[in-house]
This record gives C-alpha cells, structure tokens and sequence, in this order.
C-alpha cells in the first residue's frame, strides 16, 4: 500500500474578509468610472435616471468642445469672438461652477453606491479618502476655471467697449497705441509713446510707424474741430519748450475743449488719433492706451521680458531729486521684470527722445514674440488685472479673435519699423509729404515681402560649365574686371534695425 502525504494546508479567507475585499474592489472601480464619466456610476448602480441626464450632460459638453475645436481650425477668429462675447463667458461662469459641484457630487455618491459598510475599516478609508479628493480636486478646478472666466469676462467689459472700424483698410488694420504718462510730475495724463501698427489683414506681417512727441505743426484735418483753432497746423512761436505745441500737447488740448467735442468720451485720444491719421495719410482702425503702471503690470504678469542689452541706460533723472541712482547695464539675455523694463523704456540718461523711441519698440517686439499661449493661459488672472490698467481702447470684444490671429502670424514673420526722427525728418518743422512718402513706400516693402514669399522664384537649370581659359588667352571681351570697390555710397536706410538696438532673445 502506498501512502499519501498531504502537503501544508493554506487557510483561504473568510467569506467576510472576501466579500470585503469585492466591496473595496467596487468602490474604487465605482469611483474611478465616475471621474471618467460622470454619472455612469449611477447608471450601473444608482439612480439610472439621474445616471443617464448625466451622461447626455457630459456627451453634450464633451461634443461641444470637440465641435469648437474642430471650428477654430478654419474659423479660429469666430471661436475667439464667440469665446469673448459677454453672454458666453457668463454662462461659461456660473456653468462651469455648477457643472463642477455636480461632478463633485457624483463623486461622493459613487462612493455611496459602493456600500462603504461592507468594506473593511481600512477599505472604507481608503475608498473615502480617494473619493473625497477628487472630488475636492474637481471641485477646485472648476472654482479656479469659473474664476478665469470671471477675470475675463471683467476685462472684457470694462476694457473692450469697441466703437472701432473693423473694415480693413487697403487690405490692412492700422492699430494707434499710445504709452500714457500720468506721474506725479504731470497735469494730467498725455501720451509719451506714440506708434501706429500698420498690419496685413492677411499674413500679419506688421510694419510700425513712430511719431516723436516734439513734433511740431502737425496738421488737424479740416472736419477736427480744432482745425478753426491751428488752420496751419499746431504751433506756436514760444521758445520754451514747456509752451511748444508738441504733437503729445494734442491731447492735453483736446481736452481743455472738450465742449468742442459733444458726445465724445476720450476727446484727447480722438483729436491725437485725427491728426496722426493726417500726418501719416492712414486711416486708423482702432487705438488702445495704457498707462506706465499698466505697462509695468503687465510686463511682471509675463514673468519678464528678455534682451540683449547692447548699452546701458540709467534709472533715475539727471535733474530729479535722486539723480541717477542706478544702471541697467549692457549684457546679452538679460531677463527685465516689469519695473526695469519701464525704466529701459522711458529713460532719457545720456539719450534722447529718439533712441528712447527704438528702445521702447525694443520692449514691444520682445512682448509680441515672448507672450505665448501657455503663458497666457497659467498667468491669466494675473494678466486680466494688469489689462483693466489700460485707460481706453475702441478695440471690441468680438473683434480680438481676428486681431490676436493676426498677432500669432505676426510672430512667424520680420517686424519692420520706421522713426520719423532726425536725420529722416526735423521734428521742428517736418516734411509732411516726405513722411506720407515713407509710409508708403514702408508698406509697398512690407507687402512686396508677402507676396516674395508666396510666390519664391522657380530655380534656374544648372547651366554647364565652361572650360576656363588661361588668362593670356582670355578674349579682351572677357578680361577680368576690376575688383575694386565701388566708391558710391549707399543711401541711408529709411527702416530702423531694432535687432541693432537691442536684440530679443
């Protein structure tokens, strides 16, 4: 007879231990499929009608953003509009906190479902825990989101009130911006910086015109009411520079008379905007100001600005109180936050109001390159209160999707600029035909690039190579020419080179 030996028994678990176990197992199953798909825990164990309106709400969202998306492929300036009307950003608000309550909700009672009674202590812990953090987690992104849209939806309101010219024209958008300063040591505000963007309503590419604030006898085109005032431009004979009419003193004109301008809510920005459209023979579409602390708001809400800085430039004033207290100095890739960038902007040690121009279209650019979609998105609070900074801008809210689209390919291509400066042009008394002129010919260079680009010139059939010749043998015809240089001098270039002034890194 053979005998069996029988091995080490092994204890199975309890049918409690097991059946708490499947309960757990459930639980985070339950709670799991609920975050991927609000409701379908309710579906499969719950309320399936409250299940299936959940369901739908999700699918009805989630078709939703898949049918924007696939509309802001060819129709990406209609999203953005759409996205920044008023009435979608409220519904958006209150939408996406309700929507995020009811998902937090359906969290919990996932968990509900999964019968936390059957678990183990620990399993029933476990489960809670995990479901209590998403839904705390859903939660919070929805509140956060709900307050973004809020943040934009302000922005928007008090900053986007339109009133602009949204036809494009001869095929561009002209863009007045203008740098307010209204610091303690001024009777109020008027604008330092004053620059028309003149933009391809097609490809973008920009070419920016800037405007000294010396400028004299600037003209005021005949339907301005304050034409009867300067018929023969703004001027006056006085030899103090403080009682000169400089072209930056419209604005302060303009609204000493604003009982010239019934109806009108930024008389200095609308006569400012009349006689540049005269100086430069452009009709502008619309123009947006900001003040200094808005512009230095702005700047930090970026996280800075980057420069090659090729010369250094004093903080401070030579006759201030402080003096020149310190120097932002020479250096490649250096990072500027706000209050920096403003002083690299505005100062005027051991320079003058010209290079200060190129400088302060140094920071423009660097902003227009650097400012990407990611930045915009995580730093969007922090931008939103930078922007209610801006005094006024006629640009409305359902026009910046075609604007910020324009901006975006911007990007991809060369900014060209001119500075109608001395020795292009004396402030004192400009040649006002010149600069029409140079406008022109500045945006005929700027198209005639675009279309350079679409078209390139077709490569020419590699010729075959001829056997050289020894000199000696070369016909008269073929003698070499001479290698010396030509002795004409090439004209002044009429664009500035900003990569010359400083470089955006």
């Amino acid at each position: 007879m053979s005998a069996t030996v029988a091995g080490p028994s092994v204890a199975l678990p309890s049918p409690r231990v097991r059946s708490q176990g499947i309960a757990l197992r459930r639980g985070i199953v339950l709670v799991l499929f609920s975050l991927l798909v609000p409701g379908s825990a309710q579906l499969a164990a719950g309320n399936r009608t409250l299940g299936r309106w959940a369901v739908r709400i999700w699918a009805t969202i989630l078709g939703m953003i898949v049918v924007l998306g696939l509309l802001a492929l060819p129709f990406r300036a209609f999203v953005i509009g759409l996205l920044a009307n008023q009435i979608t950003l409220f519904i958006l608000q209150w939408g996406v906190l309700i929507y995020g309550v009811g998902w937090a909700l359906l969290l919990l009672d996932a968990w509900r479902l999964a019968n936390p009674l059957a678990m183990s202590k620990a399993g029933a812990i476990i489960s809670g825990v995990l479901a209590l953090a998403l839904a705390f987690t859903g939660g919070g992104l929805a509140w956060g989101a709900s307050g973004i849209i809020e943040a934009q939806r302000s922005l928007f309101g008090q900053v986007f009130e339109g009133g602009g010219n949204a036809q494009a024209q001869n095929g561009r958008y002209n863009v007045l911006l203008l740098g307010g300063d209204a610091g303690a040591d001024r009777t109020g505000l008027r604008p330092d910086s004053m620059t028309v963007a003149s933009i391809d309503a097609e490809t973008g590419r920009t070419v920016l015109f800037s405007l000294p604030r010396n400028m004299q006898r600037v003209p005021f085109p005949v339907d301005s009411p304050l034409h009867k005032l300067y018929p023969n431009g703004y001027y006056c004979p006085e030899k103090s520079l403080a009682d000169q009419c400089l072209l930056n003193g419209v604005f302060t004109l303009a609204t000493q008379h604003k009982n010239l301008f019934p109806g009108v809510k930024y008389p200095g920005v609308e006569a400012t905007r009349s006689v540049i459209e005269e100086t430069l023979g452009l009709k502008i579409n619309y123009w947006a100001m900001i003040d200094m602390k808005g512009f230095e708001k702005l700047i930090d809400a970026v996280g800075g600005i980057r420069l090659d800085v090729g010369k250094k430039v004093g903080i401070g004033s030579e006759h201030g109180k402080k003096g020149v207290y310190d120097w932002i100095m020479p250096g490649k890739n250096q990072l500027l936050d706000g209050w920096h960038a403003l002083w690299f902007a505005r100062s005027r040690v051991a320079s003058n109001d010209y290079e200060r121009m190129l400088r302060q279209k140094c920071v423009m650019s660097a902003m227009l390159k650097q400012l990407d979609p990611a930045t915009v998105l995580t730093k969007f609070q922090a931008l939103a209160e930078a922007g209610k900074q801006v005094v006024a801008t006629n640009v409305p809210s359902d026009q910046l999707g075609t604007l910020l689209e324009l901006a975006m390919k911007g990007k991809a291509v060369p900014m060209s600029s001119v500075s109608f400066t001395p020795p292009l042009i004396t402030p004192m008394n400009p040649d006002f035909a010149k600069i029409r002129t140079l406008v022109t010919d500045a945006i005929n260079a700027s198209e005639a690039a675009d279309k350079a680009a679409a078209n390139p010139p077709a490569q020419q059939p590699q010729q075959p190579q001829q056997p050289q010749q020894p000199a000696s043998q070369a016909p008269a015809s073929q003698a070499p020419s001479s290698t010396k240089p030509s002795t004409k001098q090439t004209s002044k270039t009429r664009t500035d080179n900003l990569e010359a002034v400083c470089k955006v890194s």
